[in-house]
């Protein structure tokens, strides 16, 4: 199973990026879930099973989508260090 990173930038497969801010347990099952914060529009907290938010994505249901999995980590360069 794919590894969450604390902290970083997902992408979505429709577009849009979230900061995953922490895993939490829910109580009533022991599930794991992933709480995450939109980086667009009111800035919504969002919480997902971990194993949802790791799965690939349906390419039946969405064949035109390029990502494989529903939430991919980005690596975003800073530009600070490109200036050194």
């Amino acid at each position: 199973m794919r590894e969450i990173k604390i902290n970083g930038i997902y992408k979505h497969f429709k577009g849009d990026y979230y900061l995953v801010l922490d895993v939490a347990t829910y109580t009533e099952t022991d599930e794991l879930c992933v709480v995450y914060r939109a980086l667009y529009g009111d800035n919504l907290l969002w919480v997902r099973p971990l194993s949802m938010f790791l799965s690939e994505v349906d390419h039946e249901k969405y064949p035109d989508v390029l990502q494989k999995y529903r939430f991919e980590l980005q690596d975003i360069p800073s530009k600070k260090e490109k200036n050194k």
